[in-house]
């Protein structure tokens, strides 16, 4: 089940003039991906926030990638929903591939599960687009993560907006504004291997 996490009054819908523009459901894992790629976006779709990660390990370290998407949410004034944190969920899909290397086969499961679940409810919730921040992070190549969205896309029946963000500075971007905000920095990738492989 879905949950509003950002409730601030202050976030107000688009003036009307604004209405027309195309709804967009983003994927996002951290506060970092969300410092910029949101506001970017928003110039050319209505904008939502789709955090949706049980990939992370423990919960603690979700529950704190989660509050600093919510500071992005409030700060930038984007709407934002979570989905359920059911980690079982994951291992099953990553069923396996323990072994794997970040970045090798076990990864693109991964980015499927999320995208495939924000395509789902981007079609659920009659959102015309949905799209990920994942691409922003330098070990997460477009060229893996834009195929698994467009596949997506012809399944479940609605646009998936590509592309590579960590280009044009996007990277840099993000991160300089992560610092500005004070947003919780993760120093690994989030699932409990990365998180095994930072510690050796």
């Amino acid at each position: 089940m879905l949950k509003a996490l950002s409730t601030n009054p202050n976030i107000k819908k688009p003036p009307s003039q604004f209405v027309s523009k195309p709804k967009l459901l983003l994927h996002t894992c951290c506060g970092i991906c969300s410092a910029w790629i949101p506001e970017k976006l928003s110039l050319d779709f209505e904008v939502t926030i789709f955090y949706f990660n049980p990939n992370i390990h423990p919960r603690e370290e979700y529950e704190k990638r989660r509050e600093a998407v919510r500071q992005m949410s409030e700060i930038l004034k984007i709407p934002m929903l979570e989905g359920e944190y059911n980690p079982r969920v994951w291992f099953e899909k990553v069923r396996g591939f323990a072994g794997e290397r970040e970045g090798g086969a076990r990864c693109p499961l991964c980015f499927e599960m999320r995208l495939l679940r924000t395509a789902e409810e981007a079609k659920k919730f009659g959102f015309e687009y949905f799209a990920s921040t994942l691409t922003v992070g330098r070990f997460k190549p477009a060229v893996v993560i834009n195929p698994i969205g467009e596949k997506i896309a012809a399944e479940v029946g609605v646009k998936f907006l590509a592309g590579d963000f960590k280009k044009q500075g996007g990277e840099m971007e993000s991160q300089k504004r992560g610092r500005e905000f004070h947003l919780y920095h993760q120093n690994y990738c989030g699932c409990v291997y990365s998180l095994k492989d930072r510690r050796e």
